[in-house]
């Protein structure tokens, strides 16, 4: 592995930097470095920040590998600026045993182009009637963290209860999909206005938010970690900010499509506008806005949720529910939040990398830029403009909700461990 100097670069959107990479790791930082016999990149006016890290992404692999593979998967990861993605467990078989938790991760090593961390199912076949292989699949070679029935909400109490007093044995989490099952069944959208007006099934912010309230309250009580995955509402803000101030171990994401997207898109009747939970209202999103930027909401993850032409090419009660988001993230996260004033870039790298790479404990990513530590480094680009086209995406699938829109930013490279993996926005 031959050195690579970044040089100009503004570190954490910070004064310009040099940035030495040697081998595996940054080497030194600072200004007027000499670039010796390294490869130079000149990165004046590009931001560098370590390495994205996405706690909530749908590979797909084994089972729907017409939708998406482990490699295309870290491929599109790797060109949205990703060195590492929770693999969530939704596959056919489904992640709920050692096997197959492992086949995930040996997939991921092979790829090579970002690190693959496996999420463990929290029950069997995700049925929600029988607690899965939780210590099997952490004691793997895997090393399971995290676990998630996402798709499907843990819906029975005693369950979640138990999961989470398990996971507590080895500083485990459990990430849940709130979603009371009664409450959005036949559900098509978000529940107001323009369900109302559209007739199609809504689904209500409380079927989100009476789950939320439930698990901080369990967690709390049993004394574990419970993450909220793609919280929506402006009402599931306000307990996550409620148990937070109790100083519960409470922690919640949001998506890039939550940040940017309402239910007025609905009206299009156009699948690609069908998500899980749905898009919400113009309050939701400035509320999980708002969120982001205090700290309330910990983390963007792009449940980058890929489907095949004809899952959404169809009529909107057929299409299956998820939007691609890896390719998109950042530069949707630099709209809401960058180029409102929201957030900074330091911001960013602390949302998008450091954090959620401490919720699922995942070493070597979410680490400062300095010398000594692991290269996982992205550098982007925030004055580039560019439509959307997903004919050019890494990813295998093409369900993205914004094509053709034009959105800020593009990462120009990605380093996993020093090595390119994205050079000049191509995979390396």
């Amino acid at each position: 592995m031959s050195k690579i100097l970044i040089r100009g670069a503004k570190v954490l959107g910070g004064e310009p930097q040099d940035v030495l990479i040697d081998g595996e790791t940054i080497v030194e930082t600072g200004t007027g470095i000499e670039a010796g016999d390294a490869t130079v990149i000149e990165a004046a006016g590009q931001i560098l920040l370590p390495g994205l890290v996405d706690l909530h992404t749908h590979l797909r692999e084994p089972g729907r590998e017409d939708s998406e593979t482990v490699l295309t998967g870290t491929k599109a990861a790797a060109v949205g600026g990703f060195t590492a993605v929770h693999a969530m467990a939704n596959t056919f078989p489904v992640a709920d045993t050692a096997g197959v938790v492992e086949q995930v991760w040996r997939l991921g090593k092979e790829s090579g182009y970002c690190d693959v961390q496996p999420v463990g199912a929290v029950t069997v076949g995700l049925e929600g009637k029988q607690l899965a292989e939780l210590g099997a699949m952490h004691d793997s070679a895997a090393g399971v963290k995290v676990f998630s029935d996402d798709g499907k909400c843990v819906d029975d109490a005693v369950i979640m209860r138990r999961a989470l007093e398990y996971v507590k044995a080895f500083d485990g989490v459990v990430a849940q999909h709130a979603q009371e099952p009664r409450l959005t069944e036949g559900a098509q959208m978000n529940e107001g206005i323009v369900s109302a007006e559209l007739g199609l099934g809504g689904w209500p912010a409380v079927a989100e938010e009476s789950i939320i309230a439930r698990d901080v309250l369990l967690a709390a009580h049993v004394g574990s970690r419970v993450h909220i995955c793609h919280l929506s509402t402006a009402g599931s803000v306000e307990i996550v900010r409620w148990a937070k101030s109790k100083g519960w171990n409470v922690t919640a994401e949001v998506t890039p499509h939550h940040l940017l997207l309402t239910d007025e898109l609905v009206r299009t009747y156009n699948p690609v506008y069908k998500v899980n939970p749905p898009l919400r209202t113009e309050a939701d999103v400035m509320a999980l806005r708002e969120a982001l930027a205090d700290g309330t909401i910990d983390c963007v993850a792009t449940d980058h949720a890929p489907h095949p032409h004809e899952d959404k090419d169809c009529e909107w009660a057929a299409a299956a529910m998820g939007m691609v988001g890896l390719e998109t993230a950042l530069s949707v996260v630099q709209q809401t939040m960058v180029d409102t004033g929201l957030l900074d870039w330091a911001g960013v790298a602390d949302r998008m990398s450091v954090r959620p790479a401490a919720i699922g404990r995942l070493e070597g990513h979410g680490r400062p830029v300095s010398a000594g530590e692991p290269a996982n480094l992205t550098l982007v680009d925030p004055a580039y403009r560019g439509a959307v086209d997903p004919a050019g995406f890494a990813s295998r699938s093409r369900n993205t909700p914004y094509e053709g829109r034009e959105l800020p930013g593009r990462v120009t490279h990605t380093f996993l461990r020093g090595r390119a993996t994205v050079v000049d926005g191509k995979l390396a």
